[in-house]
């Protein structure tokens, strides 16, 4: 799919004209000459008013694009995913322009890039003012450049956006870990964590802050927040948005909190937060075990769990309710937590037992060097654990094996698939079914072999597996073979 030309490397354009040479991705980064033009919809960032030149490099930083998805149907909407930048040559909104982007935002398009060529000589004035209108970034893109170019420079900020993010995480890890050692551990830890969000901090109760002074709103909401995380029973996390800031609040031992506000989220915000967190449990609880300080330390550090913790064996547990984290650490015996979004992770060299107010996924025993491994299984445990209403639920063979009768082995399925859409898991189904080839499984499934790569890279993402794993296939097969069926019906 090209604006009104293939793909350079295919060869010669009409007549043997020679094509342009592939346009060069500095051009797609902000180019002036060769860039796209941004025409309506917000502006992206650094860019140059309604009008200006836009490079690919603005339209991902600013509107999130994930992605790249060319079409030229009159809807394509069912098969948008949200975040991408939809490319056509203009055949699709040609009919009902506002129609066409009302649908397009409907799906979480994040920007649409018009091919001028060989259906329009310009953007039409109809779809400009369509997208102006529903907020969604119009793009134009010159003729000659190929579709594929620019999916390549999209490709290629994401890759360059991950890399940045993983770098900046990993850094700001060990430089907390490095505040903790300093003579005054909690406002060297507090002040690194402002710098390493970029925003402010606070630690809850008392006045002890970091970074900027926030706006009254903000800091209001964020009391709120800290005073709800740190009240007996209170939610392991919590977050808002007040006075153009994101709020965070994570509950820390005896009834504390740590706050922070940042003016704009970045993925790895939460992990190093959460770091923070650990930290400064460890360094106000009024007992901390100061063996598994040291040892989370060199995690931090030197990132050899084999060499920071004792042969075990060790069991990773997963949790999930409304208890106070805190005290389910100090049930289980262990000061190692990671609190995150509607749960709680934890790290423990003895058996766990239930826990009132809490259902507990728990791992089978691990070496240290074994604890990735370990976490996964308690993942999946804890998901049975809530599909079966059952306090705890230990590791069990690897996929269906381990399961007991058609009912756990349906809930164990809607459990791992729960985070695929239908066209998804449709997908999933016929990309297995086809032993991952590409090229049947768009023929089966009727779509162009992109849009498969595209939802099957999707699905892997969401249900965060390895899919080139065998075991990894096996377990969804069965899963997806199990929904099939259907519920069983009784005798």
């Amino acid at each position: 799919m090209t604006a009104g030309s293939r793909d350079p490397e295919d060869g010669n354009g009409p007549a043997g004209e020679p094509l342009t040479p592939p346009v060069p991705l500095s051009a797609l980064l902000g180019d002036r000459e060769l860039g796209l033009r941004h025409l309506a919809g917000p502006a992206t960032a650094g860019g140059h008013g309604a009008h200006g030149v836009h490079g690919m490099h603005g339209v991902h930083r600013a509107h999130g694009v994930h992605g790249v998805h060319a079409s030229e149907m009159p809807d394509p909407s069912p098969y948008l995913l949200g975040g991408e930048l939809l490319l056509t040559a203009g055949a699709g909104p040609a009919e009902d322009p506002d129609a066409y982007v009302a649908r397009l935002v409907g799906a979480g398009a994040a920007a649409l890039g018009f091919g001028v060529a060989p259906v329009h000589e310009e953007v039409p004035a109809a779809l400009v003012e369509a997208c102006a209108r529903h907020g969604l970034p119009l793009l134009e893109v010159p003729p000659r450049t190929p579709f594929s170019a620019v999916a390549r420079a999209v490709g290629r900020l994401m890759a360059e956006a991950r890399t940045r993010e993983l770098r900046r995480v990993t850094e700001a890890q060990q430089a907390l870990a490095a505040a903790a050692a300093r003579p005054d551990p909690v406002p060297a830890v507090l002040a690194r964590l402002a710098a390493s969000l970029g925003g402010s901090v606070a630690l809850w109760p008392g006045d002890r802050t970091a970074g900027p002074e926030l706006p009254a709103p903000a800091w209001e909401a964020l009391s709120a927040l800290l005073t709800r995380v740190g009240r007996e029973g209170g939610p392991a996390t919590a977050t808002d948005r007040a006075g153009g800031h994101h709020l965070a609040a994570y509950a820390l031992a005896g009834r504390a909190a740590l706050g922070t506000a940042t003016p704009a989220r970045a993925p790895g915000d939460h992990t190093v937060a959460s770091v923070a967190a650990v930290l400064l449990t460890l360094l106000t609880a009024e007992r901390p075990a100061g063996a598994e300080a040291a040892a989370l330390t060199r995690l931090l550090l030197d990132g050899d769990p084999a060499a920071a913790l004792a042969a075990g064996p060790w069991y990773a547990v997963h949790a999930r309710g409304t208890g106070d984290p805190q005290t389910l650490a100090a049930a289980l015996g262990t000061v190692l937590l990671d609190p995150y979004e509607g749960g709680v992770r934890l790290l423990t060299d003895r058996e766990p037992a239930a826990q009132p107010g809490w259902r507990l996924g728990v791992s089978a025993p691990a070496e240290p060097s074994g604890l990735a491994t370990a976490d996964a299984q308690a993942e999946r445990a804890v998901r049975r654990a809530e599909a079966t209403r059952t306090p705890l639920a230990h590791h069990s063979d690897p996929g269906f094996a381990g399961l007991v009768g058609e009912a756990e082995a349906r809930a164990h399925a809607e459990a791992l698939l729960g985070p695929l859409s239908p066209a998804l898991r449709e997908t999933l189904r016929g990309w297995l079914a086809h032993h991952g080839n590409w090229d049947r499984t768009a023929v089966a499934l009727g779509v162009h072999r992109n849009t498969v790569r595209q939802r099957v890279g999707r699905a892997a993402e969401l249900l965060d597996r390895d899919l080139d794993d065998p075991d990894v296939r096996m377990e969804l097969w069965f899963a997806l073979r199990t929904i099939d069926r259907g519920p069983a019906q009784p005798g």
